[in-house]
């Protein structure tokens, strides 16, 4: 069981929760801290001493001052006008991500948003009822402000829901059920919209793919060193510890163990080869790459998540200081980092498969023992190169950009809306380029039988043939493609 506010949240928990498999609760100690600051900014909103976003306007009209009597419009007006995203709708899920993220920031009591809200955005979370909201109008900084804007505008009745796999208006939900809308007071809106939640929950989703992925890296590029007949001597431990980096040493630790007892391995040994090309020599050095940065997003990804983004923060009585929590660049500059360390991956899988081609080391060329009349696994190379292409299009850093906004009040933003987007882009790319080596791999370690291969590797290869057949002859390939696609979506290789 998590609890809001109290406990450390991570990748894993998070994804627990969305799926249903931890249950979040909100306990005793988080509701004090929420009712303890929702008493001080009450005080706030009652002074005439001006404070941003408690009793003056926004952005450049901070200096503003509002009475008590408009400042429930003044909340809710700030919803309406900020929600302004336009483009394709995130998936569920994200929407998902994004309000638990907010209630763990919301529970650590320096915000000022009611039990009352919190509750209402609890029970969106706990009967997936989710906010529509659209990709695109985020610059990362004042946070996420469109996307959470339509996050909560169903708290005011407005926007659309999910329900199930339909889209409703909030209006239509809540007659239905006899459901009344909340009527924001001081801070609220500002504590609802002002956060990173958005970059953030692309960054959750994109780690939690990119885990599978590298595994699965290291799985897709054995396979195919067991088509090439390759040498398992660049993965020997002693190589590794004299250059010890953290990633290059967990991917050689995880090629000597999916090599474990292959026959197939052990007659490379009485071959004349003496290297490898480097998408198979490197995996180590390149894989392990991907896995530095990896392990460096998901470090900062697991700050921000228990972190406090909105603005301003609420201290004492006396102050609420406005600050610059909201700001994205600490996580945009890391997922452009992550984005291209899963290019890369992508990068050396195409150059494996473009290998398994060529018809060396006693492999046929295109991987057909009847070329001429078959054109064998030509073509599907030119799809990886393709998407190796795209990825390296989507690779531009975001967070090297940045357009003031707000009549030059916001005058740097982080655009880490954009890097999340797209570091989820490219991954869904590296989805496909590993599907169709991991085809080309099976297909090639069909000519290095009767050699075993280790138990994992000969598991996966059953895993292929079970949705792919070898290819004799020309067919359809679209389809197996299609197969092995959905193969690496569900997860279904073992990669440990």
């Amino acid at each position: 069981m998590f609890k809001y506010g109290i406990d450390h949240l991570t990748v894993a928990k998070v994804m627990a929760i969305v799926i249903g498999k931890k249950k979040a609760v909100l306990v005793d100690e988080a509701i004090k801290k929420v009712q303890e600051c929702r008493r001080k900014v009450e005080v706030m909103a009652q002074s005439n001493v001006p404070v941003y976003g408690i009793n003056t306007g926004f952005g450049p009209l901070c200096d503003t001052q509002i009475s008590p009597e408009e400042t429930s419009k003044l909340q809710e007006n700030l919803l309406l006008t900020h929600a302004v995203g336009v483009g394709n709708l995130i998936d569920k899920e994200l929407s998902k991500i994004m309000l638990i993220c907010k209630v763990h920031a919301l529970c650590h009591g320096f915000s000022g948003v009611r039990l009352d809200v919190i509750q209402r955005i609890l029970f969106f979370i706990n009967n997936n009822i989710l906010p529509v909201v659209p990709e695109q109008g985020s610059v990362g900084a004042s946070g996420d402000l469109a996307p959470l804007s339509h996050l909560f505008l169903p708290l005011l009745g407005e926007g659309e829901l999910w329900i199930g796999d339909q889209i409703v208006s909030t209006k239509e939900y809540y007659q239905q059920e006899n459901i009344k809308p909340i009527k924001l007071a001081a801070k609220e809106g500002l504590g609802l919209i002002n956060g990173t939640q958005f970059i953030l929950a692309h960054t959750i989703m994109g780690l939690y793919r990119m885990e599978y992925l590298l595994d699965l890296a290291d799985v897709a590029g054995t396979m195919s060193l067991e088509g090439l007949m390759g040498s398992a001597s660049p993965f020997r431990e002693e190589i590794h510890t004299i250059r010890p980096f953290k990633g290059n040493l967990r991917v050689a630790e995880r090629i000597r163990f999916l090599l474990t007892d292959s026959e197939n391995v052990k007659v490379h040994e009485h071959c004349q080869r003496i290297q490898d090309p480097y998408s198979i020599r490197c995996m180590p050095q390149v894989h392990g790459a991907s896995r530095n940065a990896f392990d460096h997003l998901n470090e900062l990804a697991e700050i921000e998540m228990n972190s406090v983004t909105d603005n301003p923060i609420v201290l004492t009585e006396e102050l609420a200081i406005s600050g610059g929590n909201f700001h994205g660049q600490p996580l945009a500059m890391a997922i452009d980092y992550g984005s291209l360390a899963t290019a890369e991956l992508g990068n050396i899988s195409d150059r494996r498969c473009y290998l398994l081609l060529e018809g060396k080391y006693g492999l046929p060329r295109l991987l057909t023992a009847h070329g001429g009349l078959n054109s064998g696994f030509m073509i599907p190379q030119y799809t990886t190169a393709a998407l190796v292409t795209e990825n390296k299009s989507l690779c531009f850093p975001p967070s090297a950009d940045s357009i003031p906004t707000s009549l030059g009040q916001e005058d740097h933003v982080s655009m880490g809306s954009i890097s999340g987007r797209k570091f989820n882009q490219i991954l869904g790319n590296l989805e496909k380029i590993f599907a169709i080596e991991l085809m080309y791999a099976a297909q090639a370690m069909e000519f290095r039988r009767p050699n075993q291969f280790s138990p994992v590797i000969e598991q996966n290869f059953a895993i292929v043939r079970e949705k792919v057949d070898k290819l004799e002859d020309d067919r359809l390939i679209k389809d197996d493609i299609q197969a092995m696609v959905k193969l690496v979506q569900d997860r279904a290789f073992v990669v440990r």
